[in-house]
């Protein structure tokens, strides 16, 4: 069943378990990442996933290394949005693998867990850029931020 809005998409439960997984992700990596869910996209998807990675403030981290993982539920898009210290590093194809984990799961029906192993994987293709150091600081909020 395709939820019809922000609040079906997820339950509170699944919410917390996308909660821990950013943890767990950020626990291997000094990249920080979020999840915004929204209702439509009325731009192109990567359009607007630039313009709420700016309003939540996500560009205000030390190595500007940032991403945001952008639903837009209704629209059945999703697009993800890396910070530029991130893009100086990773080639242009960096998020495809991700991209791929969470379609596929999304297709299935499956929106928790691809959000879950969507998170877990970036965490992981990250750590190669953006290791832990001495100074590592949870910068962004794990929460999931609504439009």
């Amino acid at each position: 069943m395709i939820p019809e809005d922000v609040e079906s998409f997820l339950t509170a439960i699944e919410e917390q378990e996308i909660v821990e997984a950013i943890r767990v992700a950020e626990d291997h990596t000094s990249g920080e990442i979020r999840i915004h869910i929204e209702n439509t996209c009325n731009a192109n998807v990567e359009a607007r996933a630039l313009e709420v990675f700016s309003v939540l403030k996500m560009h205000n981290t030390r190595d500007r290394n940032g991403v945001l993982i952008y639903v837009a539920v209704n629209d059945h898009k999703f697009g993800i949005y890396g910070d530029e210290g991130i893009n100086k590093v990773v080639p242009k194809n960096f998020w495809d693998d991700t991209k791929s984990i969470i379609e596929a799961h999304f297709k299935n029906g499956a929106f928790k867990q691809g959000l879950v192993d969507g998170v877990l994987h970036a965490g992981q293709q990250l750590k190669a850029h953006f290791p832990v150091d001495d100074f590592n600081t949870n910068e962004l909020s794990n929460t999931i931020s609504k439009g």
